[in-house]
């Protein structure tokens, strides 16, 4: 029997090469590293997570990316299970040991008898003799590869900037400015004790100060082809969202709603938040600090945030270029590309964000390579569901030529990166009031989920 060949091994191509030999089928990853390296992974491992450690929200009931969780476990997701199974405390959010999780998807998928590995670059497209392919390199495909993608398509490449925040090492925090506490004490259910967040407050004179040195500050030049490249907007870096007016970050990530600092009387005026980013507690992420500050730059304006003043960082923020196909234009209903309809592509290359986003899409590209080495079909699934609602827009979102509600026609270059959320899916059919609309199209999504499954 042949192989399904999976290109990339990040959470896309494991998840894919997952649901394939769960399927029975045999599976061959071909992942680059460490053969071949990239400007963000620091390991070889499989499914590395290159900025954040969090997988947000795990309430299913109330937030779109906490459903997609629930649909995901529903049909067998590996990175689900591996997430779940090396959480940290993160208040309501799923977040994860990064390495222990990484190396858990790594150890489960070569343990499996369908599953083999082969390290190297693919630099080109394979040819229809290789059967079943899915291409999950993400969005910083090797070179050749992505050229001879963006030679088949016909198609330039979009393309934003992704940033990386900086990541500390818990005993360098001072704890007498510092302290520990989740937004309204929330906390995920059976861990954590609601105190799962490291809390840095500043003053507004201090605020100020850090919006005039994180404006002033050196930032990493781009080179002239990426000048015009731009942001994906729910990942902005800090300095990119100062530019935009003084109180934008006090009313984004360092909001200081729903906490109270028990050192002094007077609250906050703006706050830093850390997230645990491994079981140990050794290492904290700066929550929302993506930046393309120089390191140096980093370095020296961070310490100045109450309780940083002697940071030490286990890791710099960065930045790096993302490229995503047009796949509207390009790819049908179950990720095929139509030009060469044995390739599948999947993961955020397809233009979803996020890393359940990405995975999701392994999982969907999976499933259908399976159906087809059984010599059958798979309908997509439901758009009342986030894997289908997700899956709907990003093959059918922003056709060329397609009428809008406004009725003017959607731009051929109108494609952006989206995560999942409940605007990609149809509203109820019925009135009720506001704080009952996300429970019920949850429901909704889960039981046509369960009889999707069924068929």
């Amino acid at each position: 029997m042949k192989p399904v060949h999976i290109i990339g091994g990040g959470l896309a191509g494991s998840e894919a090469a997952w649901q394939v030999a769960s399927a029975g089928h045999p599976v061959v990853i071909h992942e680059m590293r460490p053969v071949e390296t990239t400007d963000a992974h620091e390991t070889s491992t499989l499914a590395e997570l290159v900025c954040s450690n969090s997988f947000r929200s795990d309430d299913y009931e109330n937030n779109a990316v906490g459903l997609l969780h629930e649909e995901m476990r529903r049909c067998n997701s590996l990175i689900m299970q591996c997430a779940s199974d090396h959480r940290v405390p993160a208040g309501g959010a799923l977040a994860v040991d990064r390495l222990a999780f990484s190396t858990a998807v790594e150890e489960t998928l070569l343990s499996h008898k369908l599953v083999s590995l082969e390290r190297g670059a693919v630099n080109e497209l394979p040819p229809e003799d290789w059967g079943q392919v899915i291409i999950a390199t993400g969005p910083l495909t090797h070179g050749p590869l992505a050229e001879a993608i963006r030679v088949e398509t016909g198609y330039d490449s979009l393309a934003f900037y992704d940033a990386i925040a900086p990541i500390v090492y818990q005993d360098s925090i001072d704890f007498s400015t510092a302290w520990m506490q989740s937004r309204w004490d929330r906390g995920a259910e059976g861990i954590g004790d609601g105190a799962d967040y490291v809390n840095c407050p500043l003053s507004e004179t201090q605020y100020n100060a850090f919006i005039d040195g994180l404006i002033a500050a050196d930032k990493t030049a781009f080179k002239e082809w990426e000048k015009d490249t731009p942001y994906f907007e729910a990942c902005l870096p800090i300095e990119v969202m100062a530019e935009r007016g003084p109180m934008t970050l006090a009313f984004g990530p360092m909001k200081p709603v729903g906490l109270k600092n028990p050192h002094q009387e007077e609250q906050p005026y703006a706050v830093v938040q850390l997230r645990q980013d491994n079981k140990l507690g050794t290492l904290y992420n700066m929550v929302g600090f993506q930046t393309k500050m120089t390191y140096g730059a980093q370095t020296d304006l961070l310490r100045t945030i109450p309780g940083l003043e002697n940071a030490r960082f286990a890791r710099l923020g960065g930045i790096h270029r993302n490229t995503f196909m047009n796949s509207p234009h390009l790819l049908d209903d179950e990720l095929r590309l139509k030009s060469k309809p044995h390739l599948r592509f999947a993961g955020q290359m397809t233009g979803v964000e996020g890393y359940v986003e990405s995975s999701a899409m392994g999982l969907l590209a999976g499933r259908f390579a399976a159906a087809n080495m059984a010599g059958s079909s798979m309908p997509p699934p439901p758009t009342n569901t986030a894997l289908g609602g997700l899956l709907a827009h990003i093959t059918t979102g922003h056709i060329e030529g397609r009428e809008i509600e406004s009725g003017k026609k959607a731009k051929a270059d109108s494609f952006q990166p989206m995560n999942i959320n409940f605007g990609l899916l149809p509203p109820l059919n019925q009135r009720m009031k506001k704080r009952d609309r996300k429970p019920a199209m949850s429901k909704r999504a889960l039981v046509d989920l369960d009889a999707w499954l069924a068929v």
